[in-house]
C-alpha cells in the first residue's frame, strides 16, 4: 500500500479528540491544596477549570492528560489542545504539576506539560502567568529555556536549544500557529531568553 494511503487510512482509524472543560472538583482540590495553590495565591478554585484531554504520545498512541487553567481561557486552551491532536503533535506526559510537589524544575526534568502553579517568576516577587492559570509549558526537555549566554533549562534540553533540525515533540510553526489562532504567544518568539516550552495569553 503507497505510504500516502496508508497515512490517510491510520487518519481515518484514529480516535477521535475529547476534551472536557469543568470545574475543580472536591479530590483535585484536595490534591492541589498546600501543593500548587496555597495561601496568598492572586486566584483561587473558583477561577480556575479543570481540562481533561486526549493528547498522542510518543509512543504514538492516544493519552489522556489534566491541566488546570483560567476559567476564562478554558475553551481557549481546549481549541489549542484540539488543534495539536489533529496535528498529531506528541505529548510526553500531561500531569498536574502536583505530582511533582509543584516543583517547577522537577515538572520539566520529567517532560511534564503543564498549565496552573501559583508561584512567581524565577529570581522575582512577581507572580508567574502559570499562578493565573494563563500559561503552559508543553514538552520541556524538547523546548528548553535558554539563554544567550547558552544556559538551558531542563539540562537534558541541551540538544534541542539548537532549533534549525526539527525532531519529535519540538513546537514548531504549527503549534504556535494553534495558540495564535487563540491570541496566547510563543516564549519563543522572545528576543532573550528564550523559553520555547512556553504559551501564555499574554505572550509573557
Amino acid at each position: 500500500m503507497p505510504a500516502l494511503l496508508t497515512l490517510a487510512v491510520a487518519a481515518l482509524l484514529a480516535p477521535g479528540f475529547h476534551g472536557r472543560v469543568a470545574p475543580i472538583d472536591g479530590q483535585t482540590r484536595a490534591r492541589m491544596s498546600g501543593v500548587s495553590m496555597h495561601r496568598g495565591c492572586p486566584v483561587g478554585f473558583a477561577d480556575l477549570r479543570l481540562l481533561t484531554v486526549t493528547h498522542w504520545g510518543f509512543d504514538g498512541r492516544v493519552h489522556r492528560g489534566r491541566l488546570v487553567v483560567d476559567r476564562a481561557a478554558a475553551e481557549q486552551i481546549l481549541g489549542a489542545m484540539r488543534t495539536l491532536y489533529h496535528q498529531r503533535f506528541p505529548i510526553r506526559r500531561m500531569r498536574l504539576v502536583d505530582a511533582y510537589g509543584a516543583d517547577d524544575h522537577r515538572s520539566m526534568k520529567a517532560d511534564n506539560t503543564s498549565a496552573f502553579n501559583c508561584r512567581f517568576v524565577a529570581g522575582t516577587g512577581r507572580w508567574s502567568e502559570h499562578a493565573y492559570g494563563r500559561a503552559i509549558d508543553i514538552n520541556p526537555v524538547e523546548n528548553p529555556y535558554v539563554t544567550e549566554s547558552g544556559y538551558v533549562s531542563p539540562r537534558a534540553g541541551a540538544p534541542f536549544a539548537d532549533r534549525s533540525r526539527h525532531r519529535k515533540g519540538m513546537v514548531g510553526g504549527r503549534t504556535v500557529s494553534a495558540f495564535a489562532a487563540v491570541g496566547w504567544g510563543w516564549g519563543g518568539n522572545w528576543a532573550w531568553p528564550k523559553d520555547f516550552q512556553h504559551f501564555s495569553a499574554s505572550g509573557h
